[in-house]
């Protein structure tokens, strides 16, 4: 039967416009498997038993032993009742009949039905996925260990007719703003084409900046059949089948997801805010070298604040900046932060700090944290400056050069030193705990380090 039913990509009908795209021919042999999987078959008691857990319906037979339950069980495939433990009252058991044996599960109650990971509304759809899994895992145990190793991922061969034609359409804000976003338009085309698709159109666009970002898988429930975009295989199971990537909408088996590489391309539909999303993110989704809140807020203070007094130590209005921060989530590169909006300048400057502040991994990462108090412990300066190199090499490459345009924008700061009154010092003291944080988020390890780092 698997030899019959493993249809391979071969046969995928890729059309000439992206409107019309038809997806491959998946793989389908798991997909049977699960249709042909045991039915579950509640075994009600036929009288009521007392102190029977209001969660439990009448499949629940109260105390009794191992024995009892497999005669009441009458090997029956995919028989279930629930019992009491005899030695231990209190905890209760699953009793399952699957591949003519009775399997004994400890089954918990927290408000939904589990007896591992997953977690169920009703025992019936618990033992229901229990009996897909064991009759898939049982049936197809050596198929499921070789589905990772021809992946469709890696030749994505029905996506590459798309990928002129998305590409074409990509690129053609390319006159429009290096900051390039997805149109209104360039969305609808995309819109029907699978986030594989979508990855290899980007992947070869020429105005895509090339960062490495991780995808951020999380387990997901698939509401009807679902197929893995690494493997073609089926995600079988009712529910948690398996994980999508929350920042491309990549689907893909949760052990297929160890062998994804690091090619998220995140969609801005998926991406809800400026602030407080993790940066590569940020940059990918707009497709710019560094994150455009960075690029807007220096642009603004070089134009009309580098010679302002205390710029950077002195603090603007907190509503103000906060509605900085609202506009920059709600209207992205066309957030107005003119002279007109905003005439006090440590307005800008407070909400650029913000941002470093709400970043979820700092620009000077947390791996690279202590290596970078260790450098400042490096007494012979040209030794230091050669190691603080290194570890700047270490940085994710949109960390890097946002910390370079950083670094070249606070150089201009010192040079109005005699109009603004901000040396390197006084800006290291403002910008170290915003560029970098321990691991561990102590407030006193922190000011110590930044001491050890300013010294």
């Amino acid at each position: 039967m698997a030899a019959s039913s493993n249809s391979s990509l071969s046969g995928s009908s890729v059309s000439s416009d992206a409107e019309e795209y038809q997806p491959p021919i998946w793989k389908s042999y798991l997909y049977q498997l699960q249709q042909e999987a045991p039915r579950p078959k509640r075994i009600i008691c036929p009288g009521e038993v007392e102190n029977r857990p209001k969660y439990y319906g009448r499949e629940f037979h109260g105390i009794i032993s191992r024995e009892q339950a497999d005669e009441l069980l009458g090997g029956v495939e995919g028989a279930y009742i629930l019992r009491e433990s005899q030695r231990q009252p209190g905890c209760y058991t699953l009793a399952l009949r699957f591949g003519n044996q009775t399997l004994n599960y400890r089954l918990f109650y927290d408000g939904k039905h589990f007896v591992g990971e997953k977690r169920f509304e009703s025992i019936h759809d618990l033992v229901t996925d229990g009996l897909i899994t064991l009759y898939i895992e049982t049936k197809a145990s050596e198929y499921i260990s070789k589905m990772t190793t021809n992946p469709i991922y890696e030749h994505i061969g029905y996506a590459t007719l798309l990928r002129e034609k998305v590409s074409r359409r990509l690129s053609r804000s390319k006159n429009e703003s290096r900051k390039t976003n997805v149109t209104n338009e360039e969305h609808t085309a995309v819109e029907k084409i699978s986030s594989l698709v979508r990855r290899a159109a980007l992947t070869h666009n020429d105005n895509h900046f090339n960062y490495e970002k991780t995808h951020n898988f999380k387990v997901h429930t698939f509401r009807g059949p679902h197929w893995c975009e690494y493997c073609a295989n089926f995600m079988w199971g009712l529910i948690a089948q398996g994980v999508r990537c929350s920042d491309c909408g990549l689907n893909v088996h949760k052990q297929c997801s160890k062998h994804v590489p690091n090619d998220c391309q995140p969609d801005l539909k998926r991406i809800k805010k400026v602030y407080c999303c993790d940066l590569t993110t940020l940059v990918k989704a707009h497709n710019t070298q560094r994150p455009m809140v960075v690029d807007i807020c220096i642009r603004e203070i070089e134009a009309r604040g580098l010679k302002s007094e205390g710029l950077y130590r002195v603090s603007g209005f907190t509503e103000h900046i906060e509605d900085v921060k609202m506009a920059f989530d709600r209207d992205g590169e066309k957030a107005d932060i003119s002279a007109n909006i905003y005439p006090d300048i440590n307005i800008i400057t407070g909400a650029l700090k913000l941002y470093f502040r709400d970043l979820p991994i700092p620009v000077i990462t947390y791996d690279t944290y202590s290596k970078f108090i260790e450098v400042a412990k490096i007494s012979n300066a040209d030794e230091r400056l050669e190691a603080v190199h290194e570890v700047l090499m270490l940085l994710p490459p949109a960390h890097y050069e946002t910390l370079r345009y950083l670094m070249i924008h606070l150089k201009k700061v010192t040079m109005n030193e005699k109009d603004n009154f901000m040396n390197a010092e006084n800006l290291g003291i403002v910008f170290g705990p915003t560029l970098m944080r321990p691991p561990e988020d102590s407030t006193l390890t922190t000011l110590h380090d930044m001491r050890l780092a300013l010294s």
